[in-house]
């Protein structure tokens, strides 16, 4: 997993957000943790690209893959409604 970066955009606060990232240390999944308040740039643009601004949401990077790894974008009510499905997605990549 090493070339497989997991990074979780998430807010203080919000409970979805502790549970999620709960549930990613119960399955051994390391993550970064991107707090849209102090990483506001780097969320911006996710939104831009997503038309969501819902958290938790995340990134998944898969820099084995090419030169210049095109990240995949993840936001709840698009991508997933349960924040056990999200998990389930980043289980899928980083196996």
């Amino acid at each position: 997993m090493d070339n497989k970066l997991v990074v979780v955009y998430s807010m203080k606060g919000c409970p979805h957000c502790v549970d999620f990232k709960e549930m990613l240390k119960e399955n051994n999944i390391k993550y970064y943790d991107r707090d849209i308040d102090e990483y506001s740039d780097e969320f911006d643009m996710f939104v831009e690209i997503t038309g969501k601004d819902y958290v938790p949401a995340f990134m998944l990077v898969d820099e084995s893959e090419s030169d210049e790894p095109v990240p995949m974008l993840f936001a709840p009510e698009v991508d997933f409604n349960e924040l056990t499905e999200g998990v389930e997605i980043i289980k899928k990549f980083i196996l």
